[in-house]
């Protein structure tokens, strides 16, 4: 007798899950119909078919799927039509095994165990597919929602090298990286999150190079993860982060497969989200914020020039409004006296303290900046560039501000926007050591970068020194961080790598002209 579990209404408990451990698979194909039109009350994108055997009228099925999210073309071919002609002569026992291999022509079909994975089938865009007489039901693969392209991340332009960049689809992600390492080195491993999104996720490492001490780190801060929804990596990171309050990022991001395998060959690990075009790497050292795919693409030479351009542009972005304030609040003897008497003309008839000033026009310009990220590209950036000259010559003209207190702003937003990837720290820290300054003068600006300093030495990423590849005594390990050095000389990897896998490739024959 079928049991009567199947009939009882679902109800969703207070997060949204329900438990279907209480519905089981029957023989009844009404009985099985039934339980899935409940689960999916009220939803008319859920598309149920019947049909029968033409040979044998005794072989009903149906099947379930999703409309928008599959393949028709796979359905009707490669499903409904073997079942429909193709004689089945078998007894009920061994009926789904033999539609199983014998009738469906596809290349992914599994048994379902439970009424969860049908479930969870059925939303991810697979068919499921019932036969009257057999407690049992196939899951087949037949995905087929639309996609976006594959191109070039518009956030990682690259000069030279791959341009091609992920897209929302995880299995397209990882096909992408599996392109770059031809190795069965390289390990896949998946995960679920989100009670009502039931999000994928997949962790990527190889495994020979990752330590495991990382891996182990990452798995338990995972599952320590309870959130109804992951739509983006950052749901992910933002739980896993070392230090959540720290204004650095302890996490990477990158849209770009070639830069995802080449972290991985230093023996990071990479985690992707279905929907999100983001691939997050851990462990992530402080000098990552000043490296590019273009630094491995290029000339040692010119890559290690833009590199240290980028470091010095982070320097003075988050220290050049301070020292202004400084020298002109209390340090004015420190300033040559031409200098000092031309910015004390400009200042007459500012009413402005230079503190308040400098402030208010950093406020400004970020405000410009924000503005000019939200709008279409062709009026955003005519908007920032107008708006910024504009009111910068009207401010000076009504004497609201100096003009030396505009030079000040330019400079710095110029070499601030040279870094995005570190944006947010600079900002903050832009702020930090202009108060100070403000406050107690060089005093207060030296005061807060020795506080800076000391803040990132103390900041781990996994368990791996933020500053690991900068604070170090060993040249080896600093023949990727300040500067990059030519290929044949980068012959270790990171200290974070297995030890027992620690040479790179190069075989140091290149002569030095």
């Amino acid at each position: 007798m079928p049991k009567e579990q199947n009939s009882k209404p679902i109800c969703p408990q207070p997060d949204g899950t329900i438990d279907y451990s209480e519905f089981t698979l029957e023989k009844s194909l009404d009985l099985n119909m039934k339980t899935v039109a409940q689960i999916f009350q009220d939803d008319d994108t859920l598309i149920t078919r019947q049909f029968a055997n033409q040979n044998q009228s005794s072989i009903k099925c149906c099947i379930f799927f999703i409309d928008g999210m599959v393949n028709n073309e796979i359905i009707n071919e490669n499903i409904i039509r073997p079942i429909l002609i193709n004689p089945i002569l078998c007894s009920t026992n061994k009926l789904l095994e033999m539609i199983e291999t014998q009738v469906i022509v596809t290349n992914d079909v599994k048994k379902a165990q439970s009424f969860a994975d049908i479930v969870e089938a059925i939303l991810y865009g697979d068919t499921v597919l019932f036969v009257d007489g057999v407690s049992g039901a196939l899951i087949i693969n037949t995905k087929g929602w639309q996609l976006r392209a594959i191109q070039e991340p518009d956030t990682e332009k690259a000069l030279r090298g791959p341009r091609e960049g992920f897209t929302e689809s995880l299995l397209i992600n990882i096909s992408l990286i599996r392109r770059k390492l031809r190795t069965s080195d390289l390990k896949f491993k998946f995960r679920t999150f989100g009670t009502r999104t039931n999000t994928q996720a997949c962790i990527c490492y190889l495994e020979s190079l990752t330590d495991k001490k990382i891996l182990k780190q990452l798995d338990r801060r995972l599952k320590k993860i309870n959130i109804d929804g992951v739509l983006d990596t950052n749901y992910i990171s933002e739980q896993i982060k070392d230090s959540p309050l720290c204004p650095y990022k302890t996490i990477g991001i990158t849209e770009k497969p070639d830069i995802a395998a080449a972290k991985l060959l230093e023996g990071r690990v990479a985690l992707l989200v279905d929907g999100s075009p983001v691939l997050l790497t851990m462990p992530y050292l402080f000098i990552e914020n000043f490296q590019s795919g273009d630094d491995y693409y290029l000339n040692f030479y010119f890559a290690s020039f833009g590199r240290l351009l980028k470091i010095l542009a982070f320097f003075i972005s988050i220290s050049v409004p301070a020292i202004y304030v400084a020298l002109t609040t209390f340090h004015r003897e420190m300033i040559p006296t031409p200098l000092a008497l031309n910015i004390a003309r400009a200042r007459q008839s500012v009413p402005l303290p230079t503190f308040i000033e400098c402030l208010v026009m950093l406020l400004v310009f970020e405000f410009i900046r924000e503005t000019g990220i939200r709008m279409p590209s062709n009026i955003g950036q005519a908007l920032s560039v107008v708006g910024a000259l504009v009111i910068g010559q009207a401010a000076v003209e009504a004497q609201f501000v100096s003009a030396p207190m505009v030079i000040i702003v330019a400079i710095t937003a110029i070499t601030g926007l040279t870094n995005p990837g570190i944006k947010g720290a600079t900002i903050l820290l832009r702020y930090l050591l202009l108060t100070v300054s403000a406050v107690l003068g060089f005093y207060g600006y030296f005061f807060g970068l020795i506080g800076i300093l000391i803040h990132l030495l103390s900041i781990r990423s996994f368990s791996v020194e933020y500053t690991s590849q900068i604070a170090t005594y060993r040249f080896q390990e600093m023949q990727d961080s300040l500067v990059r050095t030519p290929w044949w000389f980068m012959k270790i990897r990171p200290k974070f790598s297995q030890r027992n896998n620690v040479r790179n490739s190069g075989n140091g024959d290149s002569q030095v002209c």
